[in-house]
């Protein structure tokens, strides 16, 4: 028997004007879910994209937003037992974290330490965990490396500069200027990106170790030009391909920017590398690695920023005025209140 729900619904591809909040039904859990109940979400880049019908590969309208979420257990499917109702867990979704119930396969739910603030364990589901892996796998930053991260002030930006930090790295890159005080006092070197200057003044204290760029298309030619050069070379890493969102545009279509980022390996004798870095909840890392992040929370060794806190009901106004937030760090939704057990 169906229960209905409140939950965000983009009936069809367009500008914000499409997002809504419906009462709708949902489902039981199938075999082998667990149907959660939502708390917190995340909110980023992607859903500005899936709305307009533009991320890599995703789903026809009408859906429902929301890629990642912490919530309760509610109800088990038929052959789910791993969880218990009542307990904490979280997921990437993808899709559907923007309702109060969602439907989710057992197998990609991972336990929550109690008493963890759920607004910080939402963050670590998407927006650090992608800066984990990049950081500390993926780039692999060790102590006094040159590192430039596009975009320290977003969610993932932020939660990169604080594992370079840690790692004992040099920290530059491209915030808005009315961050850079507060980067400043984080131990960073910000750069605006607009006008260029990141690259002269890169390329005369010996150019970058690491790049992270999050931007795409001409982005990634730039960052290029601000790789060390021989003997140490660099690594660019390219992930996201925000810029027109990021700028209030229409997004473009990311697979040929990204094939000439890793064309970029194929030239011989080059002393520089190119990666171009995805999170997916079926990778082998991804449930060790957030259950190691969920604990550095509870030591008080990170702490993520929210910029921004929406409730559910006023989750259109977030779509409408994305590209108008003044604080650092990431974007939150809360479903419900946490009543507990």
């Amino acid at each position: 028997m169906s229960t209905t729900i409140r939950k965000a619904i983009i009936p069809e591809f367009g500008d914000a004007s499409v997002v809504k909040i419906v009462d709708a039904p949902i489902e039981p859990p199938k075999q082998k879910e667990v149907q959660v109940k939502v708390l917190e979400s995340g909110m980023g880049g992607a859903d500005i994209s899936m709305r307009m019908g533009k991320y890599p590969q995703q789903k026809s309208a009408p859906l429902t937003p929301g890629y990642c979420l912490v919530g309760r257990a509610h109800a088990n499917g038929p052959s789910s037992s791993k969880f218990q109702k009542g307990d904490l867990v979280a997921s990437l979704t993808k899709y559907d974290s923007h309702a109060e119930l969602a439907n989710i396969a057992e197998k990609y739910l991972v336990p929550v330490p109690e008493g963890l603030d759920l607004e910080q364990a939402v963050t670590m589901v998407l927006d650090w965990s992608t800066a984990y892996g990049m950081a500390y796998r993926c780039a692999q930053v060790k102590k006094g490396c040159r590192v430039f991260i596009h975009g320290m002030s977003g969610s993932v930006g932020f939660a990169l500069l604080t594992f370079c930090k840690l790692q004992g790295a040099e920290v530059y890159g491209t915030a808005s200027a009315s961050k850079h005080a507060q980067l400043h006092q984080l131990g960073a070197t910000p750069f605006i990106y607009t006008d260029k200057n990141w690259m002269p003044s890169m390329n005369t204290i010996g150019g970058a170790h690491i790049v992270f760029d999050p931007l795409g298309f001409e982005s990634w030619d730039e960052s290029w030009s601000i790789l060390a050069p021989k003997p140490e070379g660099g690594h660019l890493i390219g992930y996201g391909g925000n810029s027109d969102v990021f700028k209030g545009g229409e997004p473009r279509s990311q697979f040929a920017s990204i094939a000439k980022l890793l064309a970029r390996n194929a030239v011989p004798f080059c002393p520089n590398k190119t990666s171009f870095y995805y999170i997916d909840k079926d990778q082998k890392t991804f449930e060790p690695e957030l259950k190691e992040l969920f604990q550095m929370c509870v030591d008080g060794k990170i702490k993520a920023p929210i910029k921004k806190r929406w409730t559910l009901e006023t989750y259109p106004e977030a779509h409408k005025t994305w590209n108008q937030y003044s604080d650092i760090g990431s974007v939150v939704v809360k479903i419900a209140d946490d009543t507990g057990r």
